[in-house]
């Protein structure tokens, strides 16, 4: 299924308070799926990554509505990607005066629809 990335368009979620190994595992099982399916696992999947993930694929397809007149009925997901974000660092006491270093990833989600090629 090619995809010509001139007809793409994007929606991005930056700053997730999520690690993006975690979000990843999501997006590998909806790209390539028309936004019809997409929609349906990610209602259907028990990871909490499912929540804002589901948002930037609205935020998309909204987007190639609005923005280009896209039907959201013809589009597929062509590009779904988590870029790690800026890890926020925090401490916790431990014994004897030490301190133990807590690392809070964040990552950055990328959808990517363009109208399919099925004619």
């Amino acid at each position: 299924m090619a995809v010509d990335t001139s007809e793409q368009v994007k929606a991005v979620a930056r700053y997730v308070r999520m690690s993006p190994r975690k979000v990843r595992r999501v997006l590998d099982q909806i790209r390539g799926k028309s936004y019809r399916d997409a929609l349906i696992i990610l209602e259907f999947m028990p990871y909490k990554a499912c929540e804002p993930i589901i948002k930037v694929l609205r935020s998309a397809v909204a987007n190639a509505e609005h923005n280009n007149g896209y039907d959201p009925v013809e589009l597929v997901i062509s590009e779904a990607y988590a870029d790690a974000g800026p890890t926020l660092k925090r401490f916790r006491p431990r014994a004897q005066g030490r301190a133990y270093q807590i690392r809070k990833p964040t990552c950055h989600i990328t959808i990517a629809v363009a109208p399919s090629d099925d004619e």
